[in-house]
């Protein structure tokens, strides 16, 4: 399998085949951000070649017979049928309808019991396809995206110059509604800094409010020194909330949330896991915040968060 520098994926993505379309971030910009500085270039399709030749090496491992043995004197369970890929790299769907198309063909010509295909999506992606466009790629199997929206506060999104509006969410997220394409939505808490937390989560309940994801996903800032906004910082330009006012805004995100979907803090930025369905869960969620809030110690907090390498 082709793949370049780290390969990050949504939690829930660990079933699926990783299939690498493209390396690296179109925008490259969101001053928060530091996932890619690995590579040596900012954006990168890989040949549709490539792309084939993954395949062809993922369908022998789930069909020959020699690994299939191998794994039965292993002890190991029977490699199972694979029924979802995820296209890695920053935002695959930034590519063009036709390429999209022609990578959807190849999966299902090489694994045809692959029934859906996801990926990463920035908002600006969406907007570059038709109605017509988006309602053909999930006729193809696209469905599942992970869009990254950080927050409603378009104050924070003009500073982290993320390019797109509050708005700009509201109105592609609509269209994928109306296409029938699910998504997911990831808040970044402590993306509108000290002070703005909970503005930032009232801002981004009433954007989600007008939406239909079927899950709601937060990650907790993580400031790395080869970051921009590390930068902004040192030069008394912007300031970081504390841990403890990051999980406070948490909890107003929660209390905004009037939608049906699943609210969940599964990755690794978050020194605490919690997952839930809305309303039905609210309380049981609510109850885990504030024990978080009351008991855990700002120090403790902030030394897992200088332990990330990353998120």
């Amino acid at each position: 399998m082709h793949y370049t520098g780290t390969i990050w994926r949504p939690p829930y993505e660990a079933p699926s085949l990783l299939l690498e379309v493209t390396a690296g971030c179109t925008h490259h910009k969101c001053k928060f951000c530091s996932l890619y500085h690995d590579l040596p270039f900012k954006f990168r399709m890989s040949p549709l070649e490539d792309v084939e030749r993954d395949l062809q090496e993922a369908q022998l491992r789930s069909t020959d017979p020699i690994s299939m043995l191998t794994a039965r004197l292993q002890g190991m369970p029977r490699p199972e049928r694979i029924q979802r890929a995820f296209l890695t790299g920053a935002n695959p769907f930034v590519l063009t309808y036709e390429r999209l198309t022609a990578i959807a063909d190849l999966i299902h010509r090489y694994i045809p019991s692959i029934e859906t295909i996801g990926c990463f999506a920035r908002i600006t992606d969406v907007a570059l396809k038709s109605d017509e466009e988006l309602a053909s790629l999930h006729r193809a199997g696209y469905d599942g995206l992970t869009i990254g929206i950080e927050t409603g506060d378009d104050e924070a999104l003009r500073f982290m110059d993320k390019g797109y509006t509050a708005a700009d969410i509201v109105t592609q997220c609509q269209r994928l509604d109306q296409t029938g394409i699910h998504y997911a939505l990831f808040y970044l808490a402590g993306i509108s800094g000290a002070g703005r937390g909970e503005i930032g989560a009232n801002a981004t309940a009433a954007v989600c409010g007008q939406l239909h994801p079927t899950l709601i996903g937060v990650n907790m800032l993580t400031i790395c020194p080869d970051s921009e906004l590390y930068r902004e910082i040192q030069c008394g330009r912007w300031q970081e909330e504390s841990e403890i006012e990051k999980y406070k805004e948490v909890r107003a995100l929660l209390e905004g949330l009037e939608i049906p979907t699943r609210f969940a803090a599964l990755g690794a930025s978050n020194a605490f896991r919690f997952q839930g369905t809305l309303p039905e869960d609210r309380a049981a969620l609510t109850a885990a915040l504030d024990e978080i809030i009351e008991t855990v110690q700002e120090e403790d907090l902030r030394r897992y968060r200088k332990a990330l390498p990353h998120l």
